[in-house]
């Protein structure tokens, strides 16, 4: 079966000794064949967490080949016309590789509180941000009057390198659900097991076809996190139990914890639940153990996930 099947990896906390720690990892990523590098959006933490759109900046100058992307950013914490700033000028200098990912943020995110925001319009603030971001992109002078942001004679340049930039969405409800619908080119998801995506994809699908859209098969991802090695590795249980005590669900659903083959069989239900683009979490502390999983990925699970799901030729 021909698929564009990629994998990717993604952090949230920043597990490395520091900034030449940090780029040996991306530059073994870039060598090694990974698709993708993400970004978790976390302004506010005790854990050292870079900030995304910072991330990606340095990383369109530090590589030439590897997409990097959001997942996601929280749209309601950001000020939508910067945010388009942002991601063109990214966009532009990686030469098209950015792929932003966008979301309304959870509720248990320490930004809310700390900062006085109101989390009962995070879903109206993105969906207007969404709006804004589109045709900034797009639209040489946009006027914009919601009930969270107006506008008038906006306008960005350079635009973006990619005619189309990607609009990922993340998010499980029915609302993420009509939002990806109606604005984005693909969904990313989150915490969801590969029996919890199926619904999510088949909904997206049936919803975009009601507002006259459609959405490539090959742009509805997943994630997950990862260990070579045991559920009983230093570390590995406190972050499983802290995933049931967040989620209410059970870790082994969600953890892939073996060999390859573990790691493998979990992209495949992924896949056959409809997702197509992987991001892998590597659930590590330290600048060895990173640099040794992601090896793993590289020699073992790619070339594999390459030989399971051989690429679909590109339309000429």
């Amino acid at each position: 079966m021909r698929m564009n099947v990629a994998v990717g990896l993604g952090i949230t906390e920043f597990p490395f000794s520091g900034a030449p720690a940090f780029w040996r990892w991306v530059d073994l990523c870039e060598a090694g064949g990974i698709d993708s590098l993400w970004q978790t959006d976390r302004m506010v933490s005790k854990e050292p967490i870079l900030e995304c759109m910072t991330m990606l900046a340095a990383l369109a100058g530090r590589t030439r080949r590897l997409k990097f992307g959001v997942n996601v950013v929280s749209m309601a914490m950001r000020d939508p016309v910067l945010l388009a700033k942002q991601c063109a000028t990214i966009d532009v200098l990686s030469e098209g590789r950015l792929l932003p990912g966008f979301g309304i943020g959870s509720p248990r995110g320490p930004e809310w509180a700390t900062l006085h925001l109101d989390t009962t319009t995070r879903g109206r603030k993105t969906d207007e941000g969404l709006e804004i971001l589109h045709r900034l992109w797009t639209q040489d002078s946009v006027d914009f009057h919601g009930r969270h942001y107006q506008l008038t004679g906006a306008s960005i340049s350079p635009k973006p390198v990619q005619k189309e930039l990607p609009m990922w969405i993340g998010g499980a409800s029915e609302a993420a659900i009509k939002r990806t619908a109606k604005y984005g080119t693909g969904w990313q998801g989150g915490p969801e097991t590969p029996s919890q995506i199926a619904p999510v994809i088949a909904g997206i699908r049936a919803a975009a076809k009601e507002v006259g859209r459609q959405i490539d098969d090959d742009h509805y991802g997943a994630a997950f996190p990862f260990h070579f090695g045991r559920a009983d590795d230093p570390g590995i249980p406190r972050t499983m139990e802290a995933y049931r005590k967040r989620t209410g669900q059970e870790a082994a659903d969600y953890f892939a914890i073996g060999d390859a083959a573990t790691i493998i069989e979990r992209i495949e239900a992924y896949v056959a639940a409809g997702a197509q683009k992987f991001i892998l979490r590597p659930m590590v502390r330290d600048d060895e153990a990173m640099m040794a999983q992601t090896r793993r990925v590289i020699e073992e699970v790619i070339p594999a996930i390459a030989a399971r799901f051989p690429k679909q030729p590109k339309a000429a």
